[in-house]
């Protein structure tokens, strides 16, 4: 394949966790066993939370959202990991490659910012009980989803689009099992700078935000005991 517009990228080959052929039936066993379990006990946990009514608290809210989540966050890479070592085929599609590393970056984004609005709940529950009902009421749990939902999908839009810009080579082959935006960004030919600093501005900001909030909140907690 030439050089030239990713327009003319119909594909790249996933290389996978191991190319020994005697590991791969192991390693479908292991990954599809994994993520039956991921999927089923995150959906009781939502059917849970959904059923009995004294479940119907700002914590389990969080909790249901964050099983939504990790359900999403797997089911990005691993069934098609998994389609891949059944077939014997590395190929993704360039779509379904975009889509993928789209979906992957928001599942990531979410997962980390319900971890830290689940800290604040309990900071909120362990150093003011008295005002928790107050402070955390229905339409402002809901508003903390919905900015995490926005600032994630915000964030993997851009990195996704900013992906669509680059121009690639021949070298098509990701060393992973999905496409990571690192590896992806690593095989094109035209300049990646500004791929990178938003790559890594994004990651120290949104991560930074959620680790001190989360730092902040269980130091307040530990403290408080």
């Amino acid at each position: 394949m030439e050089q030239g517009n990713v327009t003319q990228i119909s594909e790249f080959l996933l290389q996978g966790l191991w190319k020994e052929p005697k590991l791969q039936p192991f390693i479908f066993g292991l990954f599809i066993s994994m993520y039956l379990i991921t999927v089923f006990g995150n959906l009781l946990i939502i059917l849970a939370v959904s059923l009995d009514s004294h479940l119907h608290t700002p914590m389990y809210f969080f909790l249901s959202n964050l099983s939504f989540v990790d359900i999403s966050f797997t089911s990005t890479t691993i069934p098609k990991m998994l389609m891949n070592i059944q077939t014997e085929n590395k190929i993704i599609t360039y779509k379904g490659c975009i889509t993928q590393m789209y979906f992957f970056m928001l599942f990531a984004g979410l997962d980390d910012f319900l971890l830290t609005v689940m800290a604040y709940d309990r900071f909120v529950a362990i150093c003011y009980p008295l005002h928790y009902t107050v402070i955390m009421k229905p339409w402002l749990c809901g508003l903390l989803v919905l900015v995490s939902w926005m600032i994630s999908a915000l964030n993997s839009l851009l990195q996704s689009l900013m992906v669509l810009w680059l121009s690639f080579c021949t070298e098509l082959e990701i060393p992973h099992f999905f496409c990571e935006i690192k590896q992806v960004v690593r095989l094109a030919c035209s300049d990646t700078f500004l791929n990178d600093m938003v790559m890594y501005f994004a990651a120290g900001m949104l991560g930074g935000v959620s680790l001190t909030g989360i730092l902040y909140s269980y130091s307040k907690i530990v403290s408080s005991i």
